[in-house]
């Protein structure tokens, strides 16, 4: 790695042969260096194919392969278009596998290969959480990065999507059985007894919002801290863009807010809805909370106003076991888009206790 940072000029066959003795979080850090390096990372050809099993309560099985994928700055989005799918009436399971075929010259159908279980779903009537809808489909986020398309008037699945975050993406997809997923072991940062504010300071933040086709914002930002005195409900706030401070950067998003959807006959957009890949380094730009999961953009109750941007404000938010966040965007009619103008992250102080050793 020290080649790489003093400048030496190899090869690219050298290069990307020490490339590929890196482990997935080397690369996964290695990829924000720069945009070279962000390439060299990012390099798709791992040959991983993607496949849902759907288990029917009565028993048949049906095995799907994946469609189509949308490579991120931090995260793919996996979707599949067609396939013979169940409706809502009785609760299915959904198994995804990731698949690495062996490499012989043979039909992909007789193909020997491996397969690793990603996660495993159940869908249901009234389950999942409603992130849009347009005329003919509702977005349904049920867990794991799972999205499920269903057609309002059958409910019925009409198409899949998957957020996969580049994070230990490698190990998730080799290092798997059929019928168990790959366990990480929980890291922590190096021990440290000096620092009375260790695990409160020096984060880094890589935020994109992006739909299955293009990216909507992408936007990092460094040295995110919290006082001890801001602890509050059992998380630790770190706000990224404020509306107070005016030496914050309010970011303009590049794109409409929305999501495009195809089946094999139809396709559509569901607006007010994206997906949203998060990631946090802590101090030693390890990785800390990393998420790719859709939602939603709702108008918001507050009545505040920027002095930036004056007109309708808009929130988007996120949570899960590790922490939340909150956007608040407003849409400017003289440039026609809409701008970042509040951003603030929640890390759950059990987990910021437990990766750093400390008691907060």
């Amino acid at each position: 790695m020290l080649l790489f940072l003093t400048g030496i000029r190899m090869s690219p066959e050298v290069t990307e042969k020490i490339i590929s003795y890196l482990d997935a979080g080397s690369l996964f850090c290695l990829s924000f260096v720069n945009k070279h390096f962000h390439e060299l990372a990012d390099n798709k050809s791992l040959g991983v194919t993607w496949e849902i099993t759907v288990k029917e309560a009565r028993g048949r099985e049906n095995r799907i392969k994946h469609t189509h994928v949308y490579f991120g700055q931090a995260s793919l989005t996996v979707g599949w278009s067609s396939g013979k799918w169940s409706t809502l009436d009785k609760p299915t399971t959904l198994e995804l596998h990731g698949v690495k075929l062996v490499p012989i010259n043979c039909p992909i159908t007789c193909r020997p290969g491996w397969r690793s279980l990603l996660s495993k779903v159940v869908v249901k009537k009234d389950a999942g959480k409603l992130y849009g809808s347009d005329r003919l489909i509702s977005l349904l986020y049920i867990e794991n990065g799972v999205t499920v398309g269903v057609w309002q008037k059958q409910q019925e699945i009409a198409f899949v999507l998957v957020n996969l975050h580049y994070h230990r993406l490698v190990e998730r997809n080799l290092l798997g059985s059929s019928a168990t997923p790959y366990e990480a072991t929980d890291m922590q940062a190096p021990f440290d007894d000096i620092d009375p504010d260790y695990g409160l300071h020096s984060y880094s933040v890589h935020l994109e919002l992006h739909n299955t086709e293009d990216s909507i914002a992408s936007v990092s930002f460094s040295q995110l801290f919290c006082r001890k005195d801001q602890i509050a409900d059992g998380f630790v706030p770190l706000q990224v863009i404020s509306k107070e401070n005016r030496q914050t950067r309010q970011t303009p998003l590049g794109g409409k807010i929305s999501l495009p959807w195809r089946t094999e006959a139809l396709q559509g957009c569901v607006e007010n809805c994206c997906m949203l890949t998060l990631t946090i380094l802590a101090e030693a730009q390890t990785p800390f909370w990393c998420v790719s999961a859709p939602v939603a953009m709702t108008k918001s109750k507050h009545k505040e106003v920027s002095y930036a941007c004056k007109g309708e404000s808009f929130l988007m938010e996120y949570q899960d076991s590790d922490g939340k966040l909150e956007i608040e965007l407003e849409w400017t009619e003289e440039q026609k888009q809409f701008v970042i103008v509040n951003l603030i992250l929640f890390l759950s102080i059990s987990k910021v206790n437990r990766y750093f050793r400390r008691d907060y």
